[in-house]
């Protein structure tokens, strides 16, 4: 009884979503769902980079500020917290933009 009364204390304190891993998959989800409209359109790689920036801004933001939040509460600093995100969503920007590339060449 005390075990079960334990274990219900520690889910309903534990964190209901990860707010990083939420807003990777939002952020990956968002950049993926560009691909295929710039390919039916036959954007440039830059103009696919640039549309799909603004298409999914708010679900890059949202995954900066989960990324720094975690980051600071593991006592990064602003700076590394900062490079940090800037490197994860580079990581993401970098990959979507290599499969349009790819996608793009006639084959």
């Amino acid at each position: 009884m005390i075990v079960a009364a334990s274990l219900m204390m520690m889910l309903a304190t534990a964190p209901s979503a990860d707010a990083v891993g939420t807003g990777r998959k939002e952020f990956s989800k968002c950049l993926s769902a560009q691909l295929q409209p710039a390919l039916d359109k036959k954007l440039a790689l830059a103009d696919f980079q640039t549309e799909s920036r603004k298409a999914c801004a708010d679900k890059e933001a949202a995954f900066r500020a989960a990324i720094v939040a975690s980051d600071k509460a593991d006592k990064m600093s602003d700076a590394a917290a900062n490079s940090d995100a800037d490197d994860q969503i580079s990581e993401y920007v970098d990959k979507i933009a290599s499969e349009y590339d790819e996608s793009s060449q006639p084959r």
